[in-house]
């Protein structure tokens, strides 16, 4: 077993309730992209990959792109881990591929992308952080532990000319029936642009997208914390709403 394959099933063993662990030991964590990337894989070896977590780079050095394993769907109840007592959501689109996208070094045309896409959707990332407050982690860390994702949620069928354009939604979330209106700004310039950059890093680096994978690209609203175990309503502006009841996983 190598380091990576290790590194790769320590993670995915903290995967479970209530745990906040340390960094890695020494001998198997990551000290480059690279080498959290190369965790990644060996993740992907042992769980199905079933969407992806993206963004535009956000910093010189620095990527965001994370295989999630954990798709919920056409459910009215999203079972996640608690984190901090609280069920820790992002509000975000996800875009369904239709057909594979596999590896390419040449890289994919916009439109390319855009013709895989068979449906757009609201969309939810649950968090999950599982390294410890005082941990010392760093940035490769928490790539190789795929951004703090435990899951998704898929909602609604949203207009797909519209998803892949939008940059802002005014959100309302209803809870004990109480609603906050929200002021929701996509952190790039347009919901579909971290998806074009990951299909085209990641393809260049060997890596194959499968039709039915769902990709989400980035939160309108960072991270929302919600009560478990109460009717929750969602809605985007226009566009569409759900309600769920969040469910806490033991």
């Amino acid at each position: 077993m190598n380091s990576f394959e290790t590194a790769a099933k320590e993670l995915l063993s903290r995967r479970k309730a209530g745990t906040k662990a340390p960094c890695l030991d020494e001998s198997i964590r990551p000290t480059s992209n690279d080498e959290a990337l190369a965790i990644q894989g060996e993740m992907a070896k042992l769980h199905k990959v079933k969407g992806w977590k993206c963004l535009l780079p956000p910093a010189e050095g620095k990527i965001v792109v994370a295989p999630i394993f954990d798709v919920q769907q056409d459910t009215n109840t999203i079972e996640l881990y608690a984190d901090n007592g609280v069920a820790r959501v992002e509000p975000e689109i996800g875009f369904v591929l239709a057909r594979p996208l596999g590896p390419n070094s040449s890289g994919y045309t916009d439109t390319e992308i855009i013709d895989a896409i068979g449906s757009t959707h609201m969309a939810l990332e649950l968090i999950q952080s599982r390294y410890a407050d005082d941990s010392d982690k760093e940035f490769a860390d928490s790539l190789a532990d795929c951004m703090v994702n435990q899951g998704m949620f898929v909602g609604p069928e949203v207009d797909k000319a519209t998803a892949i354009e939008l940059s802002t939604v005014q959100l309302s979330v209803t809870q004990k029936g109480g609603t906050q209106v929200l002021y929701g700004k996509h952190p790039n310039p347009r919901a579909i642009d971290g998806l074009v950059w990951l299909i085209n890093y990641m393809t260049k680096r060997g890596v194959s997208f499968e039709a039915g994978e769902v990709i989400i690209t980035g939160s309108f609203k960072g991270v929302l914390d919600m009560a478990f175990d109460v009717e929750t309503t969602i809605a985007y502006q226009d566009l569409a709403e759900y309600t769920v009841t969040f469910k806490a996983l033991v």
